[in-house]
């Protein structure tokens, strides 16, 4: 989906109603700033939200999706586009979070090679330092790759709102996790939970 176009969208729509970001966030029970967010194309609405905008805005879940006004003739092949980049995205949030996987053991297993090869061949003490040294930016470099692909992976679901967002960088690296969930503050209600890593936006 082309959250840009989308965002543009909803301003447009909004401004046709003649509402203030403010009076459509009070409609919704969210923050001006998240009307703000929308519109700038940096995120969707979370789907408890969708439907409430809609009738706000006196649009379709289709034409939300789409980012336009559909006449009939064009609504079912929009709906069944719109089905196609759902699918196509949950699908490419799967590799990544797959590839992160797969970067992180190949980082891991290549830094405890170094290390015990470091450790238990024969080998002037400054080589042994230089592939230690060799094996901590390996795992590093690899940890951050893996975490960016995953960060960039979907969104997180807060599980006292149901607000969906992307944490930033130093809230995502700072935030404890499991394999499903990163400890994070919700930037809709504020409250900090373990939220749910969710495939899609």
């Amino acid at each position: 989906m082309d959250q840009i176009k989308i965002g543009k969208f909803i301003s447009t729509m909004r401004k046709e109603q003649k509402l203030t970001q403010r009076e459509l966030a009070d409609i919704l029970g969210i923050s001006d700033k998240t009307v703000s967010k929308w519109e700038c194309g940096n995120g969707m609405p979370e789907v408890s939200l969708m439907l409430p905008l809609c009738k706000a805005l006196q649009i379709n879940l289709n034409e939300l999706f789409s980012g336009e006004r559909l006449t009939d003739a064009d609504y079912k092949k929009k709906a069944e586009e719109n089905m196609m980049n759902l699918v196509k995205e949950k699908e490419e949030s799967k590799k990544k979070i797959i590839i992160s996987v797969i970067v992180a053991v190949i980082t891991i297993v290549s830094a405890i090679t170094m290390i015990l090869i470091s450790g238990t061949l024969e080998m002037p003490t400054w080589l042994r330092v230089v592939l230690i040294a060799i094996s901590i930016l390996v795992m590093i470099g690899g940890i951050a790759v893996a975490g960016v692909l995953d960060m960039d992976t979907g969104t997180f679901e807060c599980k006292h709102c149901g607000a969906r967002f992307k944490p930033s960088a130093k809230a995502y690296l700072k935030g404890a996790h499991t394999i499903t969930t990163r400890y994070l503050k919700c930037p809709e209600c504020g409250k900090s939970s373990y939220c749910k890593h969710r495939l899609t936006h």
